[in-house]
């Protein structure tokens, strides 16, 4: 099937801010109204020449709700711009990336600023159900009898805090946190600590090498109210060794789990922003692409085993496009666990897991070379609705910067899902206008 090639123009992202046990510096409208701001100065059409905005975010603030209208009025794309909001959990930026090709490719857009953001930081903390019924009996009591009786009913317990996060980043149908999912995948391929936190340095390693090159051009700076400037992701760690990281204690699966903070994704508030246009927008404004998407694949699977969503997600694209395993020239796969990105490696070795739930053979070894260049969410951390539409823009960069053309994005989800985009990058329109 013939679609209408669809260009990413540019794209900026904020640095991600690791969370420190305390609300970070900015909310997440200002986190994507910063960086879309830079993003829209430096191009050539006005802010209300978009036809609409779309963000992904999982954990929207109660004053944020719809907080893609709310982004597109304060980045000045005027009343008549709409601004709606996506979610998809980890995958919530790459899902307002495919709704914006979806709206572009049926020509009901030409021009949209999608992207992804979350402030896991002021993900909030919840009164527990005994607490919440207590003070609906202290509303309803009426006189200074019936406030005394509610009084005598009131326990210190009650004020026990529930932390919505940890709630929000536990499976409500199969009872596991995410951390939990990804020990089953450590157990299931027979992923040791060791190959772990192997992984996990090579991250930190890769990230720092990235921040010292320059590879992350994509990120725009940010300044708070008081002038603090934070010029790049502040999670990244010189001393993430192996034998550093050896000596963490299990998170999730205590005393005898494999899966530490320290070979996990990293709680962090970011946002990350894209400008996607129809050929048509290219050609009106002058503009000169990135890159533009080929092909996108969303997947479901067992909850437990959500961790494996790369794999179901990005194989059918390899089989449309007549690519194998080491096709694309660079691979992004979102870290939320080091024991998650092995175990698809693992799971594409693997005739009888292949053959079992792809119905092919097995898909061969991935060459690590090409898999997450500049390190990853380990390092960089995983802004929940942010981190989608990173891996998409991170990819376009690291390929354009290595004169390499095709590379796929790939992400596990919360739930039991699986998002990937393969994308190719253009030196202009005539190059990338063929039909896919």
């Amino acid at each position: 099937m013939a679609f209408k090639p669809i260009y990413i123009v540019d794209g900026a992202r904020t640095p991600f801010l690791k969370a420190r046990n305390a609300p970070g510096p900015f909310s997440a409208a200002e986190l994507a109204v910063q960086s879309g701001r830079e993003l829209l100065l430096r191009q050539p059409f006005p802010a209300d020449a978009l036809d609409e905005v779309i963000v992904g975010c999982a954990a929207p603030a109660s004053d944020e709700t719809n907080i893609g209208r709310v982004i597109a009025l304060r980045l000045g794309c005027g009343h008549t711009v709409p601004g709606w909001t996506v979610m998809r959990n980890c995958a919530s930026g790459m899902q307002a990336l495919d709704s914006a090709l979806l709206n572009l490719q049926s020509g009901r857009a030409d021009l949209i600023l999608a992207g992804g953001v979350d402030a896991l930081s002021r993900a909030p903390v919840l009164f527990s159900d005994e607490m919440v019924r207590w003070l609906g009996g202290w509303n309803a009591s009426k006189s200074i009898g019936a406030r005394f009786a509610q009084l005598r009913k009131f326990q210190l317990r009650h004020l026990t805090p529930v932390i919505g996060l940890l709630r929000g980043l536990t499976d409500p149908v199969v009872g596991l946190s995410m951390g939990q999912t990804a020990e089953n995948l450590a157990h299931q391929f027979g992923i040791s600590r060791k190959q772990m936190d192997e992984y996990a340095a090579r991250s930190h390693a890769r990230t720092l090498r990235a921040q010292q090159d320059g590879s992350l051009e994509e990120i725009i700076p940010l300044v708070d109210q008081r002038g603090t400037l934070y010029p790049q992701d502040d999670g990244v760690r010189t001393d993430s060794t192996p034998e550093k990281l050896s000596s963490l204690k299990p998170v999730f699966d205590l005393p005898w789990g494999n899966i530490t903070a320290g070979n996990s994704s990293q709680v962090t508030d970011g946002a990350a922003m894209l400008i996607l246009a129809s050929e048509r927008a290219v050609e009106r404004w002058g503009l000169r692409p990135l890159g533009r998407i080929v092909d996108a694949q969303w997947a479901a699977l067992d909850p437990a085993v959500m961790g494996l969503g790369p794999v179901h997600a990005a194989t059918p694209i390899l089989e449309r496009q007549g690519m194998d395993l080491n096709g694309p020239d660079l691979w992004e796969i979102n870290e939320a666990f080091a024991a998650q990105v092995l175990a698809c490696i693992a799971a594409w070795q693997d005739e009888e897991w292949c053959q079992k739930h792809l119905g092919r053979a097995a898909l061969g070894t991935l060459d690590e070379e090409r898999l997450n260049v500049d390190g990853g969410a380990i390092a960089i951390g995983h802004p929940v609705g942010a981190s989608g539409a990173r891996i998409v823009l991170h990819l376009l960069q690291a390929l354009r910067k290595r004169g390499l053309r095709k590379g796929m994005a790939a992400i596990c989800i919360g739930g039991g899902q699986g998002g990937a985009m393969l994308v190719e990058t253009v030196d202009s329109l005539a190059q990338g206008s063929d039909d896919t």
